[in-house]
């Protein structure tokens, strides 16, 4: 049941929208009634993903570091919706590796996509949205990016990058546009189990005060909820969402 009825309608672009938070916040949006364009690398995962849903209202296959394959992305997204409402910038990779072993084109990958994808999804919807007086752009930063954590230096770097793009945004595009980044935790995605044994994933959940790793419906509603009228006030937050992880040592 919809419980932002404002939402229906919206036209919405969620990006690595083919599996993991993006898919599950894909899902939310349409179940409130918007009108969905999902975007992801993944061909395959995506033309499956794009079938699963009666508001999934198109879809384009794009790498989000490739400024060529955004902007196709936004004039499909034009051609099928005639533009858009809220963006949920969401693409991203993470490679565990320890710093010394970080290969300089690894470093590039993580943060072409991960902050580089951010800065061109976000202008591309900005163009669109700048004078209209109602546009939201959300992008998914993570905890990693508010505090060190070991194995992750790339990808923790990108993360907080996006938090400060966030901040920037926000102060140079209000008030026609609200910006905000959500800052997840341990989310149990196809990314965090590809990357953890069962054993690692316990061992996490030790760590974490809710004992166990975030659903992503869980982040696609809080998603919903920053694009919603409930959050039209709320604009250059970093949001986290991670369980208690990074409220002290526990």
């Amino acid at each position: 049941m919809a419980k932002f009825p404002e939402l229906a309608g919206k036209r919405v672009m969620v990006t690595g929208a083919a599996s993991g938070i993006g898919y599950a916040t894909a899902i939310r949006f349409a179940e409130e009634g918007a009108h969905v364009f999902l975007v992801d690398r993944d061909a395959e995962a995506l033309t499956q993903a794009a079938s699963t849903h009666a508001n999934f209202k198109g879809f384009a296959q794009a790498d989000v570091a490739s400024e060529a394959d955004v902007k196709g992305s936004f004039v499909a997204m034009d051609r099928a919706l005639g533009g858009i409402d809220v963006l949920v910038s969401n693409a991203g990779i993470s490679i565990r590796s320890d710093f010394e072993k970080i290969s300089y084109e690894q470093w590039k990958r993580v943060m072409d996509i991960n902050l580089g994808g951010m800065f061109l999804t976000a202008k591309e919807a900005t163009l669109r949205m700048k004078g209209r007086g109602n546009g939201v752009i959300l992008m998914t930063a993570s905890s990693n990016g508010t505090e060190g954590h070991r194995w992750y230096a790339d990808y923790n770097a990108s993360k907080a990058g996006v938090i400060l793009l966030t901040k920037t945004m926000a102060l140079e595009l209000a008030p026609d546009i609200r910006v905000n980044c959500v800052c997840p935790g341990y989310v149990l995605t196809p990314m965090q189990r590809a990357e953890y044994t069962d054993e690692m994933l316990a061992s996490t959940n030790e760590g974490i005060p809710m004992k166990r790793h975030a659903e992503p419906e869980e982040i696609g509603a809080l998603y919903a909820f920053l694009a919603s009228d409930d959050a039209k006030y709320i604009t250059g937050a970093d949001i986290r969402i991670d369980g208690g992880e990074t409220a002290g040592l526990f």
